[in-house]
């Protein structure tokens, strides 16, 4: 009987993670809505999985999980409202709570208002730097250190000014709805970074764990969305296109045995012919509208890219005037990494080593897996053992993914 218990616990715990895992952005949003209070919704909602995960097992599984969620989530938010009676301004909120419970909640009924969450993220009267870092969190749930490590901030920084970014949007008054096409513009530049940061999450898990597939699925999605919404806005068109034709290789990411295959070394035959067709139409859609930015660009590097998978080689003169174009519009350290190892492929690794980056112009770098990757790869090129070991001991070091850091073992080990 005890082991039965362990195993209900367990399947309860399992569902409930799910639940929360895929359907926090969607119920914090539509708790938000109502009291324009994110960390109110937040602190109801954690509740509600809480008693998930106390009753479930008990209770058994309800046949709608996320209903259940929101019903509990809700009702912890009216007895908060009914703790504060005095408050003249909280019966609002507890008669249109009450209300909202009085009605059978049905999962497939729930409104999707994730991107009206976003464009509240996004206000100007939220910090800049605070827009994407909070889209985070809110619609995926992401916390406050796995944000600060993307933004390379202390957690407890960043724990703080999440603290006074939602706090904005409840003093300030901010709705929760998506804008007019007007304001659509001046907010695009903060979401659609935020969108791309929940797709290189997901991405970055070359293993394909669950939770981190999710998080590519929802990026798409809500790229997918914001598309929809903007059709005369290459830069959403072009953060689509980016991301499906990055998607379009995962099959091609590992070798049989699970091992890491670089982009280079991959079979472009287990590249997704359908996913390549969409981004190139997406592409075009983006290119016809004759606006230059940052996604499209990028994208447009991925198509040249795919070349290969038609020609057997790759495009690196296209590729090298794509990133000179690009660096132009970011001056990103990022951008000049990838563009220096492009011109090593057309004008030799030493021109690149030259253009590459250094870390006492960029100390970022010094802690930036890729950069040492990169600048092993372009030294083993130029004959430069000694100081390619060195860069890649450090990359090894600082590479979290194991099939990753095995790859890069192996390039070490092969100088020797």
């Amino acid at each position: 009987m005890h082991g039965s218990s362990l195993v209900a616990s367990s399947e309860a715990a399992r569902v409930a993670e799910a639940a929360v895992r895929n359907s926090y952005g969607r119920l914090l949003a539509i708790l938000s809505a109502r009291s324009h209070d994110v960390a109110w919704a937040e602190d109801a909602l954690s509740t509600a999985f809480e008693s998930a995960l106390q009753h479930w097992p008990q209770t058994g599984i309800p046949a709608k999980p996320e209903a259940w969620l929101l019903t509990v989530a809700r009702r912890v938010m009216i007895d908060v409202v009914r703790q504060r009676q005095t408050q003249a301004a909280a019966l609002p909120d507890l008669l249109l709570l009450s209300d909202e419970l009085m009605e059978e909640v049905d999962s497939a009924a729930i409104p999707d208002q994730r991107l009206a969450l976003m464009f509240a993220c996004a206000h100007p009267a939220i910090d800049a730097s605070m827009r994407a870092p909070l889209i985070l969190q809110t619609i995926l749930g992401l916390d406050a250190p796995a944000i600060a490590s993307a933004f390379l901030v202390s957690p407890a920084t960043m724990a703080q000014r999440l603290v006074r970014a939602k706090a904005k949007i409840r003093d300030s008054g901010i709705p929760l709805l998506v804008p007019d096409q007007s304001v659509i513009g001046e907010r695009l530049d903060a979401i659609t970074d935020a969108i791309y940061a929940i797709y290189t999450a997901g991405w970055a898990d070359v293993t394909g764990a669950e939770g981190q597939a999710n998080l590519t699925d929802e990026a798409i999605w809500l790229a997918d969305l914001l598309a929809a919404l903007k059709p005369d806005e290459a830069e959403s068109l072009g953060l689509l296109a980016l991301m499906l034709y990055t998607e379009s290789r995962r099959p091609a990411r590992r070798d049989v045995s699970g091992e890491y295959v670089p982009l280079a070394q991959q079979d472009t035959s287990l590249w997704d012919g359908r996913l390549i067709h969409a981004a190139e139409k997406i592409l075009r859609r983006a290119s016809a509208l004759q606006q230059t930015g940052r996604y499209q660009l990028e994208a447009a590097i991925q198509s040249a890219h795919v070349a290969r998978r038609i020609s057997g080689q790759t495009d690196w003169p296209a590729i090298v005037q794509l990133y000179a174009q690009l660096m132009h519009i970011t001056d990103s350290p990022v951008v000049a990494i990838n563009h220096a190892i492009a011109v090593a492929e057309t004008a030799g690794p030493q021109v690149a080593l030259h253009m590459l980056p250094t870390v006492q112009a960029q100390p970022r770098l010094q802690n930036y897996q890729a950069y040492w990757a990169a600048r092993a790869h372009l030294l083993r090129s130029a004959g430069e053992l000694v100081l390619a070991r060195q860069a890649y001991d450090v990359a090894i070091g600082l590479e979290p993914d194991i099939t990753v850091r095995r790859f890069l073992q192996k390039q070490r080990v092969s100088l020797d």
